[in-house]
């Protein structure tokens, strides 16, 4: 015996039911799909979420939340990050095109500088926005920030 010549045991695979085929089929009339209803017609298909009748899910929990569509959203960088970012690559402007460049920022996306972490170096730091105490912290350290 070997691979060319296996075959399942006798019995053990039946034929796929042919339904539709006549009433001597057994499965012939409604061909196993009942009597009227959207499950029996042809390009049945079910809508998401349906529930049988029943209300869904989606409609018997309330509404929550609200979006503001004024919204602006910032990537938030640390002061501590931006000290590193310009010890090790010996910057003394930081700008959106050095943390770019740094891979911390996507094209388009805003920056606001935060307050975490300190600042040792006297660095000029361009972004869309500063927190009051990071700018404080910026100046105090003998830098500048330029909001963009």
């Amino acid at each position: 015996m070997d691979l060319s010549n296996l075959q399942p045991a006798p019995g053990s695979v039946k034929g796929k039911t042919r339904i539709g085929r006549g009433p001597g089929s057994g499965k012939g009339g409604t061909s196993t799909r009942g009597h009227k209803g959207a499950k029996s017609r042809s390009g049945y298909s079910r809508k998401i979420g349906f529930e049988g009748g029943q209300m869904p899910l989606q409609r018997r929990l309330p509404k929550y939340g609200f979006k503001n569509i004024n919204r602006v959203e910032y990537k938030a960088i640390n002061l501590n990050l931006l000290s590193a970012l310009a010890e090790a690559r010996q910057l003394q402007k930081v700008g959106i095109e050095e943390l770019r460049a740094a891979g911390y920022l996507r094209r388009g996306q805003l920056v606001k500088i935060l307050a975490s972490g300190s600042i040792d170096k006297a660095l000029t730091v361009e972004a869309n926005a500063f927190s009051a105490a990071a700018k404080a912290a910026i100046e105090a350290a003998g830098g500048t920030a330029q909001t963009i």
